[in-house]
C-alpha cells in the first residue's frame, strides 16, 4: 500500500494518543506520524480506528479499541504498545466527553461524574500506566488537551468546562511530580472544527468565526502542530504550562 504522504524517517519513538480515530486526537496523530513516530490510538469505534490507521499507515500506526473511562482498556493499551514496540515516549490525553449542555446550577451531578471520569480520571489513569511502564525510567512527554471552555466561564457547556480546569490543574501537579524526567504541559483550543465541536458552529460557521481575529475557526491540524512541538527537544524547557490555542479570541475579551 502507497501512503498519499510518506512519513518521516522513523524517529525511534513513540506516541499513545487517546480518542484519536477523528478530530483533534487524529490530527495530533498525524503529526506523530509526520514527523517519523509510530503512533497508537484509541478510541470506541473499531471501524473508525481501523480507518484511520490505514490513513495513517499501518507500517506506523495501530489501534486500541476501547472507552477511556475503562480501567482495563487503559492498562491494555499501555501493554499494547509496550509489547509491540518497546517504549511509550509520548502520552496524549484527548479522549473526553460532553453529553450534557446548560448551567452549572441545573447539571445532574451524576452527569457531572461522566463527564470527569472521562476527561480527568482517564488523564490521569493513563499517565500513571504510561509513567510505570516506560516514563519514569527514560523521560518523556505528556499533553493534556484541554480547553478554553477550562481558563475562563463556559456558559452553556459548564460541567465540561469544569472538567478542563481541573485537567489543567492536573497538568501543573504531573508536572511538579513528573519533573524531571518527563515534561507535562496541556493546550487549550477554542472551537476547532470536527464532529465533537459542530453544534457550536455547524450552519453558521461564518457568525461563529466572527469573533476570531485570525477570522477562522481552529483546525485539527492547528493543535496537531502544536502538540508537535510540545512533545519535541525544541520544548524541553517547557512543562506545568497551558498554550492556549484560540485564533486570538480571547484578545477580544473586554471588548465592546
Amino acid at each position: 500500500m502507497t501512503h498519499p504522504n510518506p512519513p518521516a524517517a522513523d524517529s525511534g519513538e513513540v506516541a499513545l494518543v487517546t480518542g484519536a480515530s477523528r478530530g483533534i486526537g487524529f490530527g495530533i496523530a498525524q503529526a506523530f506520524v509526520a514527523r517519523g513516530d509510530r503512533v497508537c490510538i484509541t478510541g470506541r469505534d473499531q471501524d473508525a480506528l481501523d480507518e484511520a490507521v490505514r490513513r495513517l499507515g499501518p507500517d506506523r500506526a495501530m489501534a486500541v479499541a476501547g472507552k477511556a473511562h475503562d480501567a482495563d482498556h487503559r492498562a491494555a493499551a499501555v501493554d499494547r504498545v509496550m509489547t509491540a514496540w518497546g517504549r511509550v515516549d509520548h502520552l496524549v490525553n484527548n479522549a473526553g466527553t460532553n453529553p450534557v449542555f446548560g448551567a452549572v446550577a441545573d447539571t445532574d451531578l451524576d452527569v457531572l461524574r461522566k463527564v470527569f471520569e472521562t476527561n480527568v480520571v482517564s488523564a490521569l489513569g493513563f499517565a500513571q500506566h504510561t509513567w510505570a511502564a516506560w516514563q519514569r525510567d527514560h523521560g518523556g512527554s505528556i499533553v493534556n488537551v484541554a480547553s478554553v471552555a477550562g481558563v475562563s466561564a463556559s456558559p452553556f457547556i459548564a460541567a465540561y468546562g469544569i472538567s478542563k480546569a481541573a485537567m489543567i490543574n492536573l497538568t501543573q501537579q504531573l508536572a511538579h511530580e513528573f519533573a524531571p524526567a518527563v515534561r507535562v504541559n496541556a493546550v487549550a483550543p477554542a472551537v476547532v472544527k470536527t464532529r465533537f465541536a459542530a453544534a457550536l458552529y455547524e450552519g453558521r460557521e461564518e457568525e461563529a468565526s466572527a469573533g476570531y481575529p485570525m477570522g477562522r475557526l481552529g483546525e485539527p491540524e492547528d493543535i496537531g502542530g502544536a502538540v508537535a512541538f510540545l512533545t519535541s527537544s525544541a520544548a524541553g524547557w517547557i512543562t506545568g504550562q497551558t498554550l492556549v490555542l484560540d485564533g486570538g479570541l480571547f484578545l477580544n475579551a473586554g471588548v465592546s
